[in-house]
């Protein structure tokens, strides 16, 4: 009997052990000992999931960095860093691909050189290490064979893409016709008409010309959405003339900052520290005859000024050399002194006299401070009370008449800064709060606390008229005056010749020389540089600016300067990143060409596998 029972219990473990096998396999294990190990191929390459996942993770790391947080793989998925990634090693595998049916590969000489000059696989002593290097591909999961065939593969592949992308070059006349056409220059006068230039002021403004200005420009006077909110607050300054603070605290915190309050004389002094005492005294030496300065002997000991700066030094803390430092004036060298550091000279660059604060000078910044500590601590306290008070159903309302905080009312809007809205806390609360939420006691950034309710929301609309007619009637000024100056800039033009002077029609002007399009003219508003450019030689254009008008001439033309250091700058910028930008096009069209005529295969439950890993 007991031989029968051993026979079926290891019936049954075979058993157990079959059903696991095809568990197994419907989780993507082929055999107990085997996983999937590609994830497809291009031609006869196949893209190993080691290759994708490392591609991957690289990518992940990189977009990490660039956001200065770790990103969840389901966000760089979103963002498609999986698919840059993928498309990364295709063309990598298609590449290798194509450089076997070219018969392209590198010698064993050569991949020995590189393989014997890797770090990781040297030892103690500098040299090659057969152990190290069979560990370390051990460890990386690799085989000495599979290794030495990917460097094989990534010299081969480097050789096709140098040949592709290097000596790539655009024809002269492209960087030639962009520097041509951005370094070109003007030459140009310029005359400023203003307001106090027109012959009469420009008149009040009717009812219906206000009206129909407001009107034609309702888009420049419109509000933003704004809510309407009601609000319970409470700061510590608020209670602040209420907390006591008795004499035996003020004197506690007065003696525990005394260093604070009561400050010996100090010096500010620079140490230059020599190696040897006749270093030191010949130094010295030379200052005093007026063959050196302090600076210089800095500077000849490879230092600089900051090196051998100690800052404010008391007494005590310069050891032996402060009674002579100490007995020195404002920019005397004295020593040569003992240091920690050897012999030194020490100028004095300024004198700290002592500072002495009595407790009862102290008393009034002690109580601001302690009173404001301890006003904090008393708002905290009352955040418990608070929270119970409106879980129970009291209003803001009742909070004001039942505790220290004070009620009010603001219209919200973005923009707003003023008292409470000024603080970051309440501003987040205020832009999310809706009709449904129910208020919540919030913390201030200084310690104060707030709970606050959406009383209406108002969608953007127009400000009424009646209640901004000062700003609208400043608008019709304004545009008023710009009309009117236009209208006398161009009544002007027809004796504004290339021949003639604008002192002629009493215009003072400005001459402005090597205008080019994206420089920068205090002078000149953008639209004026545009005109410029469009015009022809010896035109005159009207230009409006903000309040006045330009009347400006083009006077000359001038082809860009080929000598200028920007201008060589510029056209050897263009020419490098129009070659490089061809020299991509090219790879790039090689790569599909490859892709096209090898054939791509992806296993996407493979490609399912190594995203699961990373989520």
């Amino acid at each position: 009997m007991a031989v029968r029972g051993n026979t079926i219990s290891k019936t049954f473990i075979w058993i157990l052990l079959a059903l696991l096998i095809v568990g197994l396999a419907g989780f993507g294990a082929t055999s107990l000992g085997g996983n999937i190990r590609t994830i497809g191929s291009v031609g006869d390459k196949p893209i190993s999931v080691e290759l994708y996942s490392r591609t991957l993770q690289e990518d992940l790391r990189a977009i990490s960095a660039q956001a200065g947080q770790n990103v969840p793989f389901s966000t760089a998925q979103a963002l498609g860093v999986d698919r840059q990634s993928l498309a990364r090693v295709v063309t990598s595998r298609a590449l290798d691909h194509e450089t076997a049916q070219l018969g392209l590969s590198v010698g064993d000489a050569q991949l020995q050189e590189q393989i014997l000059g890797m770090s990781a696989f040297q030892g103690i002593n500098g040299q090659f290490d057969r152990e190290a290097y069979r560990f370390t591909l051990e460890n990386a999961g690799l085989n000495e064979a599979a290794f030495e065939e990917s460097l094989r593969e990534e010299a081969a592949r480097t050789l096709v893409q140098g040949a592709i992308l290097s000596g790539t070059t655009v024809p002269s006349s492209y960087a030639d016709t962009i520097v041509a056409y951005i370094g070109e220059r003007r030459n140009a006068t310029v005359a400023r008409l203003k307001a106090a230039d027109l012959a009469e002021p420009v008149a009040d403004p009717s009812g219906e010309q206000l009206k129909a200005y407001y009107d034609e420009n309702i888009e420049n006077y419109a509000l933003p959405q704004t809510k309407k909110i009601t609000y319970a607050w409470l700061s510590p300054d608020m209670i602040t003339d209420t907390v006591e603070v008795d004499e035996s605290m003020l004197q506690a915190a007065y003696d525990e900052r005394d260093a604070e309050f009561n400050k010996t004389e100090r010096r500010l002094v620079e140490r230059l520290v020599f190696g040897t005492q006749d270093d030191a005294n010949s130094a010295k030496a030379q200052l005093e005859a007026g063959g050196t300065t302090f600076e210089a002997l800095v500077e000849d000991r490879g230092l600089s000024l900051v090196d051998v700066d100690l800052g404010d030094m008391t007494l005590s803390a310069l050891e032996g050399a402060g009674d002579a430092v100490f007995a020195g004036e404002t920019g005397d060298v004295v020593g040569p002194l003992p240091s920690d550091l050897g012999p030194a000279l020490f100028r004095i660059n300024g004198i700290l006299a002592a500072q002495n604060t009595s407790f009862e000078d102290a008393k009034p910044q002690l109580r601001d401070e302690l009173a404001a500590d301890r006003a904090r601590r008393v708002v905290e306290a009352q955040m418990s009370d608070i929270d119970d008070l409106l879980a129970g159903g009291a209003t803001l309302e009742d909070l004001a008449k039942e505790t220290d905080m004070e009620l009010g009312q603001i219209d919200w809007t973005p923009e707003a800064e003023d008292g409470l809205a000024a603080y970051e806390a309440f501003r987040d609360v205020a832009r999310s709060v809706s009709d449904e939420d129910f208020p919540e006691v919030e913390i201030l950034e200084d310690g104060g606390i707030f709970a606050l309710r959406l009383d209406e929301t108002l969608e953007p609309r127009p400000q009424p008229l009646d209640e901004i007619t000062e700003r609208v009637t400043l608008g019709w000024r304004t545009a008023a005056t710009l009309d009117a100056l236009r209208a006398e800039a161009e009544a002007l033009l027809p004796q504004i010749t290339s021949d003639s002077d604008f002192a002629d029609v009493d215009l003072e002007a400005e001459t402005l020389t090597e205008l080019t399009r994206t420089g920068f003219v205090e002078a000149m508003p953008p639209a004026a540089i545009l005109a410029l450019f469009e015009a022809e030689r010896g035109a005159t254009v009207v230009v409006d600016d903000v309040t006045d008008v330009l009347i400006v001439r083009l006077e000359d033309v001038l082809a860009a300067d080929e000598d200028s250091d920007d201008v060589k700058r510029l056209r050897a910028q263009l020419t490098s990143q129009a070659s490089s930008a061809v020299a991509q096009d090219l790879f790039d069209a090689f790569a599909t060409d490859i892709q096209q005529r090898a054939g791509i295969t992806l296993d996407q439950n493979a490609l399912n596998a190594v995203h699961a890993n990373f989520n």
